[in-house]
């Protein structure tokens, strides 16, 4: 399975990661309606923050992370929930996913 962006094929693995991260803004529309996701303001947020952390850190934070970074960043909003209201499956791996990078470790991250 892979996604057609621009025209272009690109690998995926079995569950629908892409095998090697792609920061292109095309690709995070195409995953997103794969997943079944209107993206909203919020949603690009987060896809900004999980870009961010892979490329800083070589990898995607898990949940527990994601949520005090998040709150760092923005303490006016509930980061445990809203996360579950904008990536409903698995929120890390999910926005992970949508953001275009490869499969988190682990249970989904750091």
């Amino acid at each position: 399975m892979g996604y057609v962006v621009n025209g272009d094929e690109v690998e995926t693995d079995e569950e629908g990661f892409l095998v090697e991260a792609n920061f292109g803004d095309d690709v995070v529309p195409v995953i997103a309606e794969a997943e079944k996701i209107s993206l909203t303001d919020e949603h690009w947020q987060v896809v900004r923050f999980m870009r961010e952390r892979y490329q800083e850190d070589g990898h995607t934070p898990n949940f527990r992370n994601m949520v005090a970074m998040l709150t760092d960043e923005d303490d006016s909003v509930d980061w445990k929930k809203k996360l579950y209201e904008l990536f409903p499956n698995q929120p890390n791996r999910q926005a992970a996913k949508v953001a275009g990078m490869p499969k988190p470790f682990g249970k989904g991250g750091y």
